[in-house]
């Protein structure tokens, strides 16, 4: 099978050329060849062009047809239909990554893929629904092969569960508080990249799975409470978790608080079903208790000699101070 990745060394990408190298496929990364560093991949030839260039992909792309092309960098409805002019005709099956941030906040738990899509609160979702939107279109008027696939938080050794990212774990170690959204209690589901690549590439080639939505995320629940304790045991720790409602983190940082209030704040809990339908050797086998053995390891090897990020420092500082003014004064 000749499968062409556009993107290819990010979280989920890296995970999934993993996979399918191992399985023998004919994989090919497309991308600028500047990101290799950390999650290099062997055994995947790589074509050099700029996705954004229509006209330059095109040219690098003129001589190749894939049975399978999956975009992990689509975050505009320009993108994907830049992608349909550049695919049409020249796979059978285009996988488009989209969120599962995409579904609105879920009346009834578990979501399924039937949930609706809608996000008020933050663009970067709203533009994948749009995304969405424009290949459904292009299935119904050209019969585009497309299929639709809506990770959650997906992570690996590199990437930090936490609002803050490795600054929270500079400041457990420094005993500083660092900030929890809400009180901590609503539910998140934590998937491991490996995990999650067993998903994806499983639905490659699968003509049932045209026209098809899916989302491909661990089977585990954990509270926010129990995600920051279990890396401050990682880090042998007791930490200072200073709990802020995500509408006031909003306003001292909207980026934060659109991820936050359009998605993190929320209880997320989804039914995998279909993904193991379609798939049936898809098992998340990747607890959070073990994944954060690799994310705290790689932290101490990596990054704990990196200054803190100062935006993220001076934030927190900022707003658990002013909650602590606010919170002993008088109109409390």
């Amino acid at each position: 099978m000749k499968v062409l990745f556009i993107g290819g060394t990010g979280v989920l990408s890296s995970a999934c050329s993993e996979l399918a190298v191992s399985r023998g496929m004919d994989l090919y990364h497309l991308n600028r060849g500047l990101s290799a560093n950390i999650r290099n991949v062997q055994g995947v030839k790589t074509i050099i062009a700029d996705i954004r260039n229509v006209k330059e992909t095109a040219n690098a792309l003129e001589n190749y047809e894939f049975d399978v092309v999956v975009d992990f960098i689509a975050y505009e409805p320009e993108h994907i239909l830049n992608d349909i002019t550049l695919f049409s005709g020249k796979t059978s099956q285009y996988i488009f990554i989209s969120s599962a941030s995409a579904y609105e906040v879920p009346k009834v738990l578990p979501v399924t893929e039937e949930t609706l899509l809608d996000n008020p609160y933050w663009e970067y979702s709203r533009k994948k629904i749009a995304c969405e939107k424009a290949l459904i279109e292009a299935g119904i008027k050209s019969n585009f092969p497309y299929t639709i696939i809506r990770p959650s938080h997906t992570y690996d050794k590199t990437k930090i569960p936490a609002v803050g990212g490795y600054t929270v774990l500079h400041r457990m170690l420094q005993g500083l508080p660092v900030i929890l959204p809400g009180d901590g209690t609503s539910i998140w589901t934590l998937t491991w990249n490996k995990d999650f690549a067993v998903g994806l590439v499983g639905l490659f080639g699968n003509p049932k799975a045209i026209g098809e939505a899916f989302h491909i995320t661990s089977d585990e629940w954990l509270t926010w409470n129990q995600i920051y304790s279990i890396l401050a045991t990682e880090l042998d720790v007791t930490p200072d978790i200073f709990h802020i409602p995500s509408d006031i983190i909003a306003h001292y940082d909207a980026e934060i608080g659109a991820g936050l209030l359009g998605d993190k704040a929320h209880s997320m809990i989804f039914d995998n079903s279909k993904i193991k339908k379609f798939v049936p050797d898809f098992n998340p086998q990747v607890k959070f208790s073990e994944g954060a053995k690799e994310v705290i390891k790689w932290y101490k090897e990596n990054t704990l000699q990196l200054p803190v990020d100062s935006h993220i420092n001076e934030f927190m500082d900022k707003i658990i101070g002013d909650f602590r003014k606010w919170s002993e004064s008088d109109d409390f």
